[in-house]
């Protein structure tokens, strides 16, 4: 038995498709319902506290009076429950689409209150589909499409968050069809909506191989670009950008550290010979400057008279000669 209910309810669902369901009691109510689905409307709170009502749409669909139907246009797929004002549509078509006035009347057969309704039928989004595909310089491209479904309205999410600025190139969040920047990666989401129905599709994606890679070459050519890792015959040892971006900016110029490496055994050969012909200078002074002073000693010395040199005994043989002269 419980079975036999069960199935009578899938069934019934089945039949009814997309069930729906509008405030009416407000004047100028914007209300939606499924192609092929059913709507429930609520008119009034109960309208038993109403002696008569009509409900039209260019012609009378539902008539009310003294606590009864007096006529219902579409009674075979339909049906009014006057406790609490609620009016059911099933197996809904566009032409039960459009503007709709509630006229109640009092017991003088006067207009007391006038309301209008709007009923918008869409058909209902059934699936999704997503295409990715890698662009020349890395970037992916991912397009999202809804098959049926009036009126559709996009949204993505990366790993359960928002799609921000700084992971696309083109696009927004609101877009059918979307451009990624090369280093994004992970569970992606597109949802498709309309008033009556969503449904959404998720896939896996990855980055399509490239990297960035900064680096000066050994002529001094400064290297920045996104390049496909499998192919790069540029700089042996790149330094490789940080997965996540700011402000959709690329990663800053890295210098590699081969490049490095040359770059500062230049500096110590130039430090060394600039240090080599500074000794030289240095010893070149320090010779001039000893022969310098060698010279003038040498030119000091010859200047000064020699002093002779004379023994007691040749003073004494001068007297000597000198007295004997004088003899």
């Amino acid at each position: 038995m419980e079975a036999a209910f069960g199935l009578w309810l899938v069934l019934l669902g089945v039949s009814h498709g997309v069930e729906t369901s509008c405030d009416g009691r407000q004047d100028g109510a914007q209300c939606y319902g499924a192609l092929g689905g059913t709507v429930v409307l609520q008119l009034m709170d109960d309208a038993s506290e109403i002696f008569r009502f009509l409900w039209s749409n260019k012609k009378t669909i539902l008539s009310w009076r003294d606590n009864k139907i007096v006529s219902n246009q579409i009674g075979n797929r339909s049906s009014f429950t006057p406790s609490n004002g609620t009016f059911m549509i099933n197996d809904l078509s566009r032409t039960d689409g459009g503007d709709y006035t509630l006229i109640m009347f009092d017991s003088d057969g006067k207009p007391a209150e006038q309301r209008a309704l709007q009923l918008t039928i869409q058909a209902p989004v059934s699936s999704v589909l997503l295409d990715s595909e890698c662009l020349s310089q890395g970037e992916m491209r991912v397009s999202c499409s809804s098959e049926g479904g009036d009126s559709p309205q996009y949204s993505w999410t990366l790993d359960g968050q928002t799609l921000t600025d700084a992971q696309l190139l083109s696009g927004s969040n609101e877009s059918e069809n979307i451009t990624l920047r090369q280093d994004v990666s992970g569970q992606l989401v597109c949802s498709v909506r309309n008033h009556i129905s969503s449904v959404s599709k998720e896939e896996t994606i990855s980055t399509c191989g490239f990297i960035f890679i900064a680096c000066i070459l050994s002529n001094g050519t400064h290297v920045s670009q996104w390049v496909l890792e499998a192919s790069n015959t540029l700089c042996i040892k790149p330094t490789t950008a940080s997965t996540t971006t700011t402000e959709g900016k690329e990663p800053s110029l890295t210098v590699s550290n081969s490049s490095s490496t040359n770059v500062t055994d230049h500096s110590l050969l130039i430090c060394g010979l600039r240090a080599a012909v500074v000794i030289l200078i240095l010893i070149g002074i320090a010779v001039y400057f000893a022969w310098k002073k060698k010279k003038y000693k040498i030119a000091e010395g010859s200047a000064v008279p020699r002093k002779m040199d004379y023994r007691d005994d040749s003073a004494l043989m001068i007297e000597v000669r000198s007295s004997a002269s004088k003899l």
